[in-house]
C-alpha cells in the first residue's frame, strides 16, 4: 500500500548546465514560476500517498533544503535528509537510503523533473500500491536520443531499455520517476558501475526487466513531463506553470493544498502556513482555499 512506501527526491549534482545561476545554490532550489523547483517532485510523491520522504543533496546545499522544508510537518509529511558527497549515478540514491528504507518499497523522483496531468494522481497511486517488482514511466518525445529509451517486441512488451541510443528503438523515453520494491538497494549493491563510473538507473531497471518484474506505465498526451536542466527548459517550465495557473486560478504543486485535501493537515494548520507566507500571491491562494 502507498502508506508503506517511502519516497526519495534526488536533488544532488552541480547543475553545471545552469551556470552561473547554480554557482551559489542548488538547481532544485531555483524558482519555477512561484515555487522552488523541489516542490514539484515532492508533490508527485504526495499525490501517490507517500508521506515519508528523504531529500538527498550535496553537503553544501542540504542545509538550504532543511531551511526551506524543515521536518515536513507543515505539509503532513516527515522529511529526512542525506548527503550525496559525490554524484555517482541516479541508482546511488538507493545505496544512500538503504538503512532508512529498512526493507520498504520506494519511489524515486528526480529533483528537476515536473509532471502535470489530470490522470496522473491515479497512475501514481496504482504504481505505489503495487508491492512487488518495479514500475517505470515513459513519455513519447520528439528526440529520444537524449534519454533512456524502451524498446518493444512484436507483442508490444518491453524487451530492452537503452541509455541515450544513437538509433532509438522507439520514441518512448523513461522519465525521472521510478517505483521499486524492497529489493532495489540490494540490487544496486550487486551492480557494476558503468563505463563512466556511475550506478545507472537504467541498469537497475534492466535487472527487473530480465527477471520479469518490470511494469511499464505510459504517460499519455494529456500529461506533461518537463525537465529543467538548461536555461531554456527552466524558462519553459516557468512559463508552462504560469500560463496554467493564471488561466485556471489553481496552483500546481502547492504542497499545503495537497496535504489539506488529503486530510494530512487541518484548516488551522493551512491558515498558519498562509500567515507564514506573508503578503505573497502564494499566501493569498492559501487564504482563498480556506474561504472555499
Amino acid at each position: 500500500m502507498a502508506q508503506n512506501r517511502k519516497g526519495i527526491v534526488l536533488a544532488g549534482g552541480s547543475g553545471t548546465r545552469l551556470y552561473p545561476l547554480t554557482l551559489p545554490v542548488s538547481k532544485q532550489l531555483m524558482p519555477v514560476y512561484d515555487k522552488p523547483m523541489i516542490y514539484y517532485p515532492i508533490s508527485v510523491l504526495m499525490l501517490a500517498g507517500i508521506r515519508e520522504i528523504m531529500i538527498i543533496s550535496t553537503p553544501q546545499d542540504l542545509p538550504l533544503f532543511q531551511r526551506l522544508l524543515g521536518d515536513g510537518s507543515q505539509f503532513g509529511l516527515s522529511f529526512v535528509y542525506a548527503e550525496q558527497p559525490k554524484p555517482e549515478g541516479i541508482a546511488q540514491a538507493f545505496s544512500i537510503a538503504e538503512a532508512w528504507l529498512d526493507g520498504v518499497p520506494s519511489a524515486l523522483v528526480l529533483g528537476d523533473n515536473l509532471f502535470y496531468g489530470t490522470g496522473l494522481p491515479k497512475q501514481l497511486r496504482q504504481a505505489s500500491e503495487t508491492s512487488a517488482g518495479a514500475t517505470v514511466f515513459v513519455y513519447q518525445v520528439a528526440d529520444p536520443r537524449r534519454y533512456g529509451v524502451v524498446g518493444f517486441d512484436a507483442d508490444g512488451h518491453v524487451d530492452q531499455i537503452v541509455e541515450k541510443p544513437a538509433d532509438p528503438p522507439s520514441e518512448w523515453a523513461v522519465v525521472g520517476m521510478y517505483y521499486f520494491d524492497a529489493e532495489a538497494p540490494r540490487y544496486v549493491r550487486e551492480q557494476v558501475p558503468s563505463a563512466r563510473g556511475e550506478l545507472e538507473i537504467t541498469d537497475l531497471a534492466q535487472r527487473y526487466l530480465r527477471e520479469g518484474k518490470l511494469q511499464l506505465e505510459k504517460l499519455g498526451r494529456g500529461t506533461a513531463w518537463l525537465d529543467t536542466g538548461t536555461h531554456q527548459s527552466l524558462l519553459d517550465a516557468a512559463q508552462f506553470i504560469g500560463v496554467l495557473q493564471e488561466r485556471t486560478g489553481l496552483s500546481i504543486a502547492c504542497l499545503e493544498e495537497i496535504a489539506w485535501r488529503q486530510g494530512w493537515i487541518d484548516a488551522q494548520e493551512l491558515e498558519q502556513q498562509a500567515e507564514r507566507m506573508g503578503k505573497s500571491s502564494y499566501a493569498r491562494y492559501l487564504q482563498r482555499l480556506l474561504k472555499g
